[in-house]
């Protein structure tokens, strides 16, 4: 029970954080606007990993997709394909996993293979969580170094005046979502590789003895103990246990020299 209570919660577990694993690609607010110097603004820009958008105070928002590939950052093209990796993968271990699920009778799969397909689905899901994890924080340590370096443009000592031609970015709403959805993931996938354990059977060899008295003139055989039907004739069992004692009509049959005088 408590292996299928394991099972069961990280795949939920899973699940959750691969949705938000996708939710995070898919939002443009990567990096918003700092508005610490002027919050008060007719324009407010945000940028994602697939568009750029400016939202004006009247309400309207206007997106402008990114229509090169040459043109962008080597960054941001490393944190697309880590997204995209994690997504792929933890489609993948969602897919196993629902087949490996202890609940889910398909045929006469064995726990052994439920074990291995188990395990399998939690390695994609750790794998995908920490794509997830690491493309997030590669494209935030990139906002710190774009913050820090926008900040030391921004102020000069051209008479003591400061100037603010620059916009700043800082941490969007997308980064803390694609942290939690990775984090989720991973803490899944431990799950599903702790569940394997109890999954796998254990195995276990009998050897099968035959147990005898022990007896004076008591024969014993390599093939084990055949019991007695019943229809043997008693005469051949009272031979093998009475130490080889013969009946009357063995002597009978087997006649010695003095019965010839």
């Amino acid at each position: 029970m408590a292996v299928t209570a394991c099972q069961g919660l990280g795949f939920v577990v899973s699940v959750i954080g691969i949705a938000g694993i996708i939710a995070a690609t898919c939002m443009d607010q990567w990096s918003t606007q700092d508005l610490y110097n002027n919050p008060v603004t007719a324009v407010f820009n945000y940028q994602g990993l697939w568009r750029s958008c400016v939202r004006e105070s009247s309400g309207f928002t206007e997106c402008r997709g990114y229509f090169t590939l040459l043109g962008l950052p080597a960054m941001l093209q490393a944190v697309r394909a880590l997204m995209i990796v994690g997504i792929v993968l933890g489609a993948i271990g969602l897919l196993v996993s629902i087949f490996a699920l202890k609940c889910i009778r398909i045929g006469n799969m064995e726990d052994s293979a439920k074990a291995t397909m188990t395990l399998t689905s939690g390695i994609m899901f750790i794998i995908s969580g920490l794509c997830a994890i690491i493309g997030v924080s590669v494209f935030a340590n990139m906002l710190v170094t774009n913050f820090w370096m926008s900040t030391a443009n921004m102020y000069s000592s051209m008479g003591g005046m400061v100037q603010t031609v620059q916009n700043r970015y800082t941490f969007g709403s997308a980064l803390f979502v694609g942290w939690v959805a990775g984090g989720l993931t991973l803490i899944g996938g431990v799950m599903m590789c702790i569940a394997c354990r109890g999954l796998v059977p254990e195995e276990t060899n009998y050897k099968a003895v035959s147990y005898h008295a022990s007896g004076h003139n008591v024969s014993y055989k390599p093939g084990g103990f055949k019991a007695n039907t019943g229809f043997e004739s008693s005469t051949k069992n009272k031979k093998i246990y009475d130490g080889g004692a013969h009946t009357e009509d063995e002597a009978q049959s087997h006649p010695s020299k003095y019965d010839y005088v």
